[in-house]
């Protein structure tokens, strides 16, 4: 199999993993672990008073869910870059 042919199908079966939970699933929540904290806080001590506040506010769920996007691609992109870094010195030490 071809390299080019074989990225191809990599990319479906990424786009298909992406696209059919969100096609077949519905109305479903998804919450995160501070919402399950927070919970779990109140059936320990109802009249629990939290210490701390955020400071900043997200203006919704939406906002949240992008900022943890942009952290997860600018972790991959630094990781892909090391590791093409690693390959890449490795190709041309070895050429020397």
């Amino acid at each position: 199999m071809k390299k080019s042919t074989l990225v191809i199908v990599l990319l479906i079966i990424c786009a298909l993993i992406a696209i059919i939970p969100l096609a077949t699933i519905h109305n479903s929540e998804f919450g995160g672990s501070d919402g399950e904290a927070e919970g779990v806080i109140e059936e320990i001590s109802p009249g629990y008073e939290p210490w701390a506040e955020s400071i900043l506010e997200p203006p919704g769920g939406e906002t949240e869910s992008l900022l943890f996007c942009l952290q997860a691609g600018a972790g991959a992109g630094i990781v892909g870059f090391g590791f093409g870094w690693l390959a890449a010195r490795y190709k041309y030490k070895k050429e020397e």
